[in-house]
């Protein structure tokens, strides 16, 4: 039995191609849990691989987990590095749990976009299960053209 996901197949045909990856711009994947965000984002990443594009996976609590420990032993600068050199950052499991003292920075996080930063290398997708942000706390609309996500 296939779920129906909602999903618009001429969009996800062009997303395949990865256009937007050489581009720079994020995807946004949101939806109920069980519609297979994390299967879409996951194929998307499959097919940047088959086509000679660096992608990275991981699942955003445990990615807070490993900076964290990598700023108390002096990786940091270097874990920071290596996901800014990977052409597609795939972030898992966005907004599931509410994030820790450690975890919130108090200046802006160096894997989000942010407005001062004028070239990005690193294009994530972010599928979550989490509840999508009210209109007055997107970021989409503060970040710069090639920053804003497409949503699916």
């Amino acid at each position: 039995m296939r779920t129906p996901r909602g999903i618009d197949r001429a969009v996800f045909a062009r997303l395949v191609v990865g256009d937007w990856i050489d581009r720079h711009e994020n995807l946004l994947v949101t939806g109920a849990t069980g519609l297979g965000k994390s299967w879409l984002a996951c194929a998307l990443g499959h097919k940047a691989c088959r086509d000679n594009r660096s992608v990275l996976y991981h699942r955003v609590p445990r990615l807070f987990e490993a900076l964290a420990l990598a700023r108390g032993d002096g990786r940091y600068g270097r874990l920071l590095k290596m996901l800014g050199r990977v052409q597609l950052l795939i972030l898992d499991d966005w907004g599931l749990s509410v994030l820790s003292a450690a975890e919130r920075p108090e200046r802006p996080h160096p894997l989000f976009p942010s407005t001062a930063r004028k070239q990005r290398r690193t294009t994530p997708t972010a599928p979550s299960g989490g509840h999508p942000l009210p209109a007055a706390q997107a970021p989409a609309k503060s970040l710069p053209p090639a920053s804003r996500p497409k949503t699916v």
